[in-house]
């Protein structure tokens, strides 16, 4: 089976022998690559709809995977029993639903091996969240396709470590000229939480694309604003989005 690009990069992000939970797994597609090319001996596909779950097992059952490929309807991960998968695949939804799914399942998801995520949009919110609940983000990839961006993460349940700790579990979160102690600084911890604390380190290159596509934005919106007085508070907004746009690009040049 032949995935999308954001599809591929998702599942390139699943650990080779990890029975899988895919919440929200829509047509199927990615429970089905996993199974078919050996990454996952078992997959859990859930859906909260059961229109999408019943095109997935379709797709199963044409494949000949039905023994391997398990479907569910399911909020969330409220169908799967503890311990019942190592790695949970949530993508394709907006940051605060996926919050809310992993805070209802929260018991569960910490005792899985990894979370493969990808939220479509309020990405600070999400790291945020992710941090606070005691979830640590050790790996990262963006792509753009058809002229979108996706930021994928894997992310870990850190147990309650120390900063430093989990911070040192996901590597140098904005580079090597930056010690990771730092990071409680609350700018860095903002442009970490905004932008992907691997993805900066990293240096990503769709992520510096991303940047200066926001960077791009801003300056036409702020200067659109630039004779409305009574939008002085979005303007400060945006001069401080373009201050952490302008960090976060420099770091390319170093």
């Amino acid at each position: 089976m032949e995935l999308s690009k954001r599809l591929q990069a998702i599942a390139d992000m699943v650990t080779t022998g990890s029975r899988t939970a895919d919440v929200g797994c829509d047509h199927g597609f990615v429970s089905i690559y996993l199974y078919e090319n050996k990454i996952a001996p078992k997959v859990y596909a859930m859906d909260l709809r059961e229109g999408p779950l019943q095109r997935a097992r379709e797709h199963i059952e044409a494949k000949g995977f039905s023994d391997y490929i398990e479907t569910r309807l399911s909020d969330g991960v409220e169908a799967l029993a503890a311990g019942e998968a190592d790695t949970l695949i949530c993508a394709g939804m907006g940051g605060r639903l996926m919050a809310e799914i992993l805070s209802k399942g929260h018991e569960k998801a910490a005792m899985m091996k990894e979370l493969i995520l990808q939220p479509q949009s309020e990405l600070r919110y999400f790291r945020e969240f992710l941090r606070q609940s005691g979830f640590v983000i050790v790996k990262e990839n963006m792509i753009k396709e058809d002229g979108k961006f996706y930021p994928i993460m894997k992310a870990v349940y850190g147990g309650g470590k120390s900063d430093r700790e989990m911070a040192s579990a996901g590597g140098e979160f904005i580079g090597e000229t930056v010690a990771a102690d730092s990071l409680v600084g609350e700018t860095l911890q903002r442009i970490a939480d905004s932008f992907g604390p691997c993805l900066l380190a990293d240096r990503h290159p769709v992520l510096k694309e991303y940047l200066e596509m926001l960077r791009e934005r801003d300056e036409k919106i702020l200067k659109s604003l630039e004779n409305a007085g009574k939008q002085a508070a979005r303007r400060e907004e945006l001069c401080g989005e373009l201050s952490d746009i302008a960090y976060c690009l420099a770091l390319y040049e170093a």
